[in-house]
C-alpha cells in the first residue's frame, strides 16, 4: 500500500480529513494533522492508525479507520 497525502478517519459516527505533515511519528510512518492541528495521528502505508495527543487532558482513541482521500477532495 502507498502513503497517501490525506484520509478520512473515521470515529464511530463522527468524520475528519487529516492532511499529511513533514513529520513522522516513533514508527517512521507519516503524521497526519486536521486544520486544526487538534487531531493528530501516525498513519502506516498498511492503513494502520496510532492517535497522537495533541495537547493534555486528550485521551486518544484506539478504534480508528482510515480511508484514503482522493487528491482532489482537498
Amino acid at each position: 500500500m502507498r502513503v497517501h497525502d490525506a484520509y478520512e478517519l473515521a470515529f464511530g459516527e463522527d468524520r475528519v480529513v487529516v492532511h499529511r505533515t513533514e513529520r513522522t511519528g516513533s514508527g517512521g510512518h507519516p503524521i497526519y494533522a486536521d486544520d486544526t492541528a487538534i487531531v493528530l495521528a501516525e498513519i502506516s502505508d498498511r492503513g494502520e492508525v496510532r492517535m497522537l495527543r495533541s495537547g493534555g487532558y486528550q485521551d486518544p482513541m484506539a478504534r480508528v479507520r482510515a480511508r484514503p482521500v482522493e487528491p482532489h477532495t482537498r
